[in-house]
């Protein structure tokens, strides 16, 4: 330190004699020569304040005690940056694992959307977050049924993205049962409730629809019910079906009820990222979502999902709050 100290009080030195660029430039090359060497702020001030007590012996005591004042300044800055730089670095380290396993999560649950001649389908899921607290699975048995299941898990980031890979397993193992929603929800229930934490819970709305009989069969484990918009009405149904939260208790029996699809009907579901308006209290989401869906629905079903994203991300002012989910099934 003493040697460094030296070579400091020198250029400090010629550099007060003559201010010119080139003993300023020395300076700086000096500085990053201490920082290379690990010195701290504090111990370039202390430095700086001996070097100065030499060139200038006669400088007044409330100037080393100003020295001495910014020394203890600087001891806490540097504390405090060291902090702020590991929380930076702690920060980014999550960003890039966050990436990864949003990766992840969307390679793992993906799903295939159905073709079929019975019935035209939309579907988006905006998170809005990196991982998506949302699910929707498509089960698709040739032309004899077509299923779904909206699944919205209470929790967010990793550890309901494990969750949701559960019921993908879970569903996944229900491919080529045929299952109804009743056995589907009860089936799920027991795996989720053996499986997940009892801090995380599922709510979740599972359809059927059958291909040659044009019935949707539908249960519901404490999810946002579904809308049936019925043609030949002109006006929509609510799709009510009681049920607990899935991973709650492991023996819950869930019912399960049905609607008849004619031409034009269209069952609308979704997760409750689309029916809370958090920045419009004074509004009846409910009543605002069904006036959109009647000024869209004559587009097809892809269409009138992402058209209702945008005109309810309009509605809040781009600040939806949570996930942002609807699937539509079209006769």
């Amino acid at each position: 330190m003493k040697e460094l100290q030296a070579q400091y009080k020198r250029i400090l030195a010629d550099y007060v004699e003559s201010q010119t660029e080139r003993n300023l430039y020395i300076g700086q090359n000096f500085i990053r020569q201490l920082i290379q060497k690990s010195v701290t702020p504090e111990e370039i001030i202390n430095i700086h304040k001996s070097s100065m007590e030499e060139i200038y012996p006669e400088i007044p005591p409330a100037v080393s005690h100003g020295y001495d004042f910014l020394i203890e300044v600087m001891v806490h800055f540097g504390l405090t940056l060291r902090e702020h730089q590991s929380l930076l670095e702690h920060q980014e380290e999550l960003r890039i694992e966050m990436n990864v396993a949003a990766k992840i999560q969307n390679m793992l649950l993906q799903t295939e959307m159905p073709k079929t001649n019975a019935l035209d389908i939309g579907h988006i899921s905006i998170p809005i977050r990196k991982m998506n607290g949302d699910y929707v699975h498509f089960l698709h048995n040739d032309e004899d049924y077509v299923s779904v299941g909206v699944i919205d898990v209470v929790g967010k980031g990793v550890p309901a993205a494990l969750c949701m890979s559960m019921v993908k397993y879970g569903l996944d193992t229900l491919e080529y049962t045929n299952g109804e929603p009743s056995y589907v929800l009860e089936v799920l229930n027991r795996i989720i409730e053996r499986s997940v934490d009892d801090s995380m819970f599922v709510s979740m709305f599972f359809g059927r629809f059958d291909c040659a009989r044009n019935i949707f069969t539908y249960g519901s484990a404490g999810h946002e019910p579904a809308l049936h918009y019925k043609a030949s009405e002109g006006k929509f149904h609510m799709l009510e079906s009681k049920g607990l939260l899935l991973g709650v208790m492991p023996d819950v029996r869930y019912s399960q009820h049905e609607v008849e699809l004619e031409e034009g009907d269209f069952i609308v579901m979704m997760t409750d990222g689309v029916t809370e308006f958090r920045n419009q209290s004074e509004l009846d989401s409910r009543k605002v979502i069904e006036a959109l869906l009647l000024q869209l629905k004559d587009l097809s079903a892809q269409e009138m999902c992402e058209q209702m994203y945008q005109e309810l991300k309009k509605l809040q002012e781009l600040a939806l709050d949570d996930d942002f989910t609807v699937v539509i099934f079209k006769k």
